[in-house]
């Protein structure tokens, strides 16, 4: 447990004066987990991150079943979320894969969706089954249909920074991918590090280029995982290049089932943690949300991995128990 008035907050120069963080715990987080969580869980635990101050909440994936089981109940958990209006302007993007995933997204209600695509060949085809460029070509309609439905729309971005089959992927290979999605009308881009392999050199060099290529720093968004203790450094130089944009995940949840060498994302609250003590807005109750990963953690039956999680928790808080 912290003493009062800790973090102290030392603002440091030419970082945003706010920061959206982009919660994807109950969506990446638990797509990774071996045994599939409840429905009303899932449910309570996307209204506890909205009660800390969380305003974008990757709710689900409408992504065939037999991909991704441990989201297959998207149609029973997203009519589940409608009370999440009642605690403030909550924005609730799920993933869609092709024009089915829309179709069954749309029909639910659904305001926000993301697309998936991959900046390395080998990924495409294990994760997607497809080319890159054929990747594009499935995106195309949907981005085309949601924007004309007035739907907002992110497009995520995987192994901008390296690939555990091809090893380092070239900058320039990543801007074109990213410069294509963003030309198909996506209003936001999601750089991801899928195996957590990059360094803050490499982040402000991909930055650098993207801008070069016309991508503009206000729509890009980084998702880092921390495999080498890395993704608050990373997200350090992010936000010195001006993106105040940051995925992260509840607790440090998840990976990637099709990339077994990726581990848990940024935790949440290590990032509120600096955030906060860089004096940079959020939003966010870091006590609220440190309690909501402790009350998730006791239904895996594990603790979390977030350092800020561990340091703010009482020792005789149990992840074994379930409230």
């Amino acid at each position: 447990m912290s003493a009062p008035g800790l973090p102290m907050k030392v603002p440091a120069p030419g970082l945003p004066a706010r920061v959206r963080i982009h919660e994807v715990g109950a969506r990446d987080g638990l797509q990774n987990e071996k045994e599939t969580v409840p429905t009303e869980v899932k449910a309570e635990f996307i209204r506890r991150l909205a009660v800390a101050g969380l305003t974008t909440i990757e709710a689900t994936s409408f992504v065939h079943p037999k991909w991704v089981p441990q989201l297959a109940d998207a149609e029973q958990l997203f009519p589940l979320l409608g009370d999440i209006a009642d605690v403030g302007d909550v924005a609730l993007p799920v993933l869609v894969p092709n024009e089915r995933g829309l179709d069954r997204a749309l029909a639910l209600g659904a305001r926000s969706i993301a697309v998936f695509g991959s900046a390395t060949e080998t990924f495409a085809a294990r994760n997607l089954n497809r080319t890159v460029d054929a990747s594009l070509a499935m995106f195309e309609p949907v981005v085309a249909r949601a924007k004309a439905d007035k739907v907002q729309v992110r497009g995520y971005l995987s192994m901008c920074f390296g690939d555990p089959w091809e090893g380092a992927v070239p900058v320039a290979q990543v801007v074109r991918v990213a410069k294509a999605l963003m030309d198909l009308g996506c209003d936001e881009l999601s750089l991801g590090d899928t195996i957590g392999v990059a360094t803050p050199g490499h982040v402000t060099a991909l930055l650098t280029a993207l801008n070069e290529a016309g991508v503009p720093t206000p729509s890009i968004g980084v998702h880092f995982h921390d495999t080498y203790g890395q993704a608050l450094s990373n997200t350090l130089a992010a936000l010195q290049h001006g993106v105040s944009t940051v995925d992260a995940s509840a607790g440090g949840l998840g990976g990637c089932p099709y990339a077994r060498s990726a581990t848990g994302n940024l935790a949440t609250e290590d990032l509120v943690w600096m955030l906060d003590g860089l004096g940079i807005e959020t939003g966010v109750d870091l006590a609220e949300l440190t309690a909501t990963s402790v009350w998730l953690a006791g239904h895996l039956g594990r603790p979390s991995p977030s350092r800020t999680v561990r340091a703010l928790t009482p020792p005789s808080s149990s992840a074994s128990h379930k409230e």
